[in-house]
């Protein structure tokens, strides 16, 4: 699925639900349903600053595309950042970084999260446009 693919099935996704308290229980449904994140990568190099609940993000290239993995320790905020991994994981550095995160006002968040969430989420966003930067100059100098 190309990142522009998995930003329209989110906005398709939450365009389902009437309401905001239904959006944030689908949002805190998709936080539980993550992955495990490993303890050993629950450390700092991996922490996302700027969050007020504990956040890790950890990337790795695989091949030509940068899979992220994650975990918070806030139901709503992994949420949060379970919608980021869906369209930014398995995806290129290069798409990565010249698709900003539009999705998200599409679906509403901009107008329905605390301060302190928007921040962290801005944060999230941040750091993996961070990695992918990385791993963009990594495929650069392989080329």
């Amino acid at each position: 699925m190309t990142i522009l693919e998995a930003q329209q099935s989110v906005i398709d996704e939450f365009s389902q639900f009437n309401d905001w308290e239904d959006k944030y229980r689908h949002l805190i449904q998709m936080g539980k349903a993550m992955p495990d994140f490993p303890v050993e990568f629950q450390i700092d190099d991996y922490k996302v600053n700027g969050c007020q609940s504990q956040v890790w993000l950890k990337a790795t290239l695989d091949g030509q595309q940068v899979v992220f993995q994650a975990d918070s320790d806030a139901f709503i905020v992994k949420g949060l950042v379970s919608l980021l991994l869906r369209v930014y994981s398995n995806q290129s550095p290069a798409d990565i970084l010249s698709t900003p995160p539009d999705f998200l006002k599409q679906i509403g968040l901009d107008q329905h999260l605390s301060q302190n969430r928007t921040n962290g989420l801005a944060s999230m966003v941040k750091k993996i446009k961070t990695y992918a930067i990385g791993f963009q100059m990594i495929l650069q100098r392989k080329q």
